[in-house]
């Protein structure tokens, strides 16, 4: 049976983040973090838009492929650093999936596209890359504000939803207002938002 380059590419790109270390507890089962990362994406980017392009498609399940080889610890722990880190990491992982797609036969310029996809250009410009965006919002809120919450004051929590709402179109709002927080995040989305 032959298998599409969309195919080959998905279970590739899997294949990479199921090596990752570090694991995550979800349902009671053990997951390697960004293999379970990449899935809550691609679930997310199917169920808020059915029609996604296949190019977003591929840089939702590649969006942190392999993170954990770019350590946060080897860039200074300052702000400037942080910034860094992350624009490190999006060319990191455009070209990490650049590689897969080659192998799985895609052309340049659809390889280019999902490169320019995976680091986030002309956001808020491009549809696209929006679209991206929201799922990657969607996502943080639904499986990953629970972890800050723990972290972090309540100014800092309420600064960084209000960070991450601005980023988001207005479906991406409506969508995020869906979601099945605890009374506690709610209450604490509604306060930043001014709700």
């Amino acid at each position: 049976m032959t298998t599409t380059p969309f195919q080959n590419a998905s279970t590739w790109i899997d294949a990479e983040n199921a090596q990752d270390p570090n694991h995550e507890i979800y349902q009671s089962i053990s997951h390697p973090k960004e293999l379970l990362y990449s899935n809550r994406m691609y679930e997310r980017l199917m169920n808020f838009h059915p029609n996604a392009s296949e190019a977003v498609q591929i840089a939702s399940k590649a969006q942190h492929i392999c993170r954990w080889k770019v350590a946060r610890e080897s860039y200074p722990m300052d702000r400037v650093g942080y910034l860094k880190w992350r624009e490190d990491l999006k060319k990191f992982h455009a070209k990490t999936t650049a590689v897969i797609l080659e192998k799985a036969g895609y052309s340049e310029d659809f390889i280019a596209r999902v490169s320019f996809l995976i680091e986030k250009k002309l956001l808020k410009k491009d549809t696209e890359t929006q679209l991206l965006e929201d799922v990657i919002c969607l996502v943080f809120l639904e499986y990953y504000l629970d972890a800050f919450v723990h972290k972090h004051d309540r100014e800092k929590l309420k600064n960084i939803i209000l960070k991450t709402w601005n980023k988001m179109s207005e479906k991406g709002h409506q969508e995020a207002l869906k979601i099945n927080f605890s009374t506690t995040n709610f209450q604490l989305i509604k306060e930043a938002l001014g709700l």
